[in-house]
Parts: structure tokens; C-alpha cells; sequence
């Protein structure tokens, strides 16, 4: 599969088209960019890497298929559906302007609960689920820093998103593209507790049932709304 640099002049060239198609989106159906500025820019980016790599600006928080199914930004289902009923695309970048008004109050900068208070096994019961919420990678993280749980924190994105902003406490990058190429790193994990996250949780949980059902994998554990809905402590660069 073909690879992308995101600091490639062919890279900030088709960044700079897909800004201007962006821009035409919103314009003609009336929509806001999100006012999470770094939605945006993960989003655009996306679209950029998929549209040089595919031919085609697919959404980026789904695998593509190449099946006739996929997802083309703007895509039906937030024409439809998620905006008008939800008031943002599922991908997070285009959104209604009411909802870019309403933005600040209905998203304040939550912080997890803190870890006093949880026995060991209710810390498990945790690890044990399969969709695991923000706040609780949260506190997993913070039990994990006290040797009282163990896991494998695993983004599944692309180089260029991880570089951008990856969770404090990420262990390994094993970009869902490439499973076919890392195969036997991700068997290394079969037996081992592991979670995965994406932007918005569509890939990973997508990787997660493969996972699963094609190589018996039971120990994995999916950020349910990925990256997106994360308030615990960030890295960049």
C-alpha cells in the first residue's frame, strides 16, 4: 500500500485542495466547522491522506473497503442523518451552526474520576469490558501507573494522526492499514490484554471483531468513541 508524508510538498498541496473543498461543504449546505479546531484539522488531514492513497476523499474514520460502500465526504448518512438528527457529522468536522454556537456548553473540559475509591476488582470488571469509555481509560491508565492493572494501549491510526496528538501512556502504533504487514507483531498480543483506539472508535472497533473473530482474539478491549471523547492527558509531535 502506498504511504504518504505528511511533510511532502504532493501532501500540503492536495491539504491545501481538500481546505478549499471543506470550505465549498460548508458553504453549500449551510453547515459550521466544528469550533475543536484540532477535529477539524485531523478530519482534513484524513481526507488528504485517503484521497492521495485511495484517488478518492473517503471518510477517514472508517476502513476502506473499496467495495462500493464506503464512505465519500460528504457522505450520505451525514447528509441525511447525523447532522440534521445529531447536529455533527459522525467524523466530527462539519456540524450545524447551532450546534458550533452551543459548542462550549454542551463540552466542557471534563476530567475522569480519580482512581481512590475503586478495589482491584472493580478495576478489572473495567479492563474486562469490551467498549471502554474515556473517563475509564482514564482511571485504568492511572491504576496501570501503580502496577494494579495491566494492558497494552495500542492507537490504530495512521503515523500522521499519532504525530499530531496520540493518549498519554500509548504503547505501541500499529496503524490499522498495515495489519496485514504486522500481522505478527498484533499475534504477539493475542493472549495479552490489550486496548485499541482510533479518532471516533468506527476502526477500532472494526479491528476489534476481526480481531476476534478471524484470530480468536479475547482480551481486547475498544475505546468506544476513540481519541475524541479522551479528556485525560494528551502528547503531541
Amino acid at each position: 500500500m502506498k504511504t504518504v508524508d505528511i511533510n511532502s510538498a504532493e501532501f500540503q498541496q492536495e491539504f491545501i485542495k481538500t481546505e478549499k473543498f471543506a470550505h465549498k461543504v460548508v458553504e453549500q449546505f449551510r453547515w459550521s466547522f466544528n469550533p475543536d479546531e484540532e477535529v477539524v484539522e485531523r478530519v482534513l488531514k484524513g481526507l488528504t491522506n485517503n484521497k492521495l492513497i485511495h484517488g478518492k476523499r473517503y471518510c477517514p474514520c472508517f476502513v476502506v473497503q473499496n467495495d462500493g460502500n464506503d464512505r465519500i465526504c460528504p457522505c450520505k448518512p451525514a447528509i441525511e442523518k447525523e447532522i440534521p438528527n445529531e447536529g455533527v457529522c459522525h467524523c466530527g468536522i462539519f456540524c450545524t451552526p447551532e450546534y458550533a454556537k452551543n459548542y462550549k456548553k454542551t463540552h466542557p473540559q471534563k476530567k475522569a474520576k480519580e482512581v481512590e475509591g475503586l478495589s482491584v476488582g472493580e478495576l478489572e470488571k473495567i479492563l474486562e469490558k469490551e467498549q471502554i469509555l474515556g473517563k475509564e481509560l482514564e482511571i485504568l491508565l492511572k491504576a496501570r501507573e501503580s502496577s494494579i492493572v495491566d494492558f497494552t494501549l495500542i492507537d490504530i491510526r495512521e503515523p500522521f494522526e499519532h504525530q499530531m496528538m496520540r493518549i498519554k501512556g500509548t504503547d505501541e502504533l500499529l496503524p490499522i492499514s498495515r495489519v496485514q504487514f504486522d500481522l505478527d507483531k498484533w499475534m504477539e498480543y493475542k493472549d495479552k490484554r490489550i486496548i485499541i483506539y482510533c479518532h471516533v472508535g468506527s476502526r477500532s472497533g472494526y479491528l476489534q471483531r476481526a480481531l476476534q473473530q478471524q484470530l480468536g482474539f479475547c482480551k481486547v478491549g475498544n475505546l468506544t468513541y476513540g481519541i475524541a471523547d479522551y479528556f485525560g492527558e494528551i502528547e503531541r509531535g
